[in-house]
């Protein structure tokens, strides 16, 4: 059954974005986390109601892989990034971009963001890398940093 086919419309409805649907197995019990934004972030009445929703509809849907505990979060202060969205919407942050080939790190400005390709500007000079190529990415919190 296809966990986050069953998630996505509960999510959306209630006006949120879905950001991951992860299921996995954590000092030995199995965890359905459910990650969930919205512009401005997201509060615990939030989570909680969401958490609520998400519940209800997988026991409707009688989803039972056995059990399994749902975590409801948001994705924090420093964000994931996976889709051409995600980096669009983060254009002029801080972030860091690990790319597989070739095996390295960039950390830096997200300058430019398309729908094949991210350019990050570091103490080095501007770095575009393929979606293909990049391993993890993530929006980078710095303490005292007055940019909201």
């Amino acid at each position: 059954m296809d966990v986050e086919a069953l998630v996505r419309p509960v999510v959306e409805s209630a006006g949120l974005e879905l950001v991951e649907v992860t299921f996995v197995k954590e000092s030995g019990r199995r965890v359905l986390r459910v990650t969930i934004d919205k512009e401005g972030g997201v509060d615990l009445d939030t989570i909680a109601s969401a958490s609520n929703q998400i519940s209800r509809r997988l026991d409707l849907e009688e989803f039972t892989p056995g059990k399994y505990q749902l975590e409801v979060s948001s994705p924090g202060i420093e964000r994931p990034l996976r889709t051409p969205r995600d980096f669009k919407r983060k254009v002029g942050e801080r972030v860091k971009v690990k790319t597989t080939q070739p095996a390295a790190t960039h950390l830096g400005m997200l300058a430019a963001a398309n729908e094949d390709t991210v350019t990050v500007t570091t103490d080095a000079g501007d770095v575009t890398i393929a979606y293909a190529d990049i391993g993890a990415a993530r929006t980078v919190f710095e303490w005292g940093d007055t940019k909201k």
